[in-house]
């Protein structure tokens, strides 16, 4: 255990974060998602659903505030269709960066996008379209 960070928050995946650039993205899938296929790095984390999961990694990963730096899977064709779950992981985001709006990307543009991200986590999440990509900012110093 380490003060100050959160316990979900285990030595492969710390690495990781620690890893990943500006720019990188992690993408957080669903129970049902093929993540042992997709990923390049993969972090199984399946006794946890996709919000906790979310909220533990924005308490060290700032978001990229130069581009959408959020990914949800669109449905049905329809942008502004969104399920409970799309709901509870905004409310996850939100909680770390107030202003980021989760992005829907239609269809296949959000698997390809999952497929090119620097790490997936497996979550447990048994709802359908449980599935988030975050794109990692900066830490700018102090002035």
């Amino acid at each position: 255990m380490l003060k100050g960070i959160n316990p979900l928050l285990g030595p492969e995946l710390l690495h990781i974060l620690r890893a990943m650039g500006h720019g990188d993205e992690i993408a957080i899938v669903d129970g049902n998602y093929p993540a042992e296929r997709d990923a390049e790095r993969l972090v199984r984390m399946e006794g946890h659903g996709a919000p906790i999961i979310v909220d533990a990694v924005l308490s060290v990963m700032p978001l990229d505030d130069f581009a959408q730096s959020v990914f949800r899977p669109g449905i049905f064709n329809k942008a502004d269709h969104l399920e409970p779950i799309m709901i509870s992981l905004q409310k996850a985001v939100s909680r770390h960066e107030p202003k980021a709006i989760l992005e829907p990307l239609m269809g296949q543009a959000f698997y390809d996008r999952v497929k090119g991200a620097y790490a997936i986590i497996a979550s447990g999440e048994p709802a359908l379209y449980g599935n988030i990509i975050l794109r990692k900012g900066v830490i700018r110093p102090e002035a």
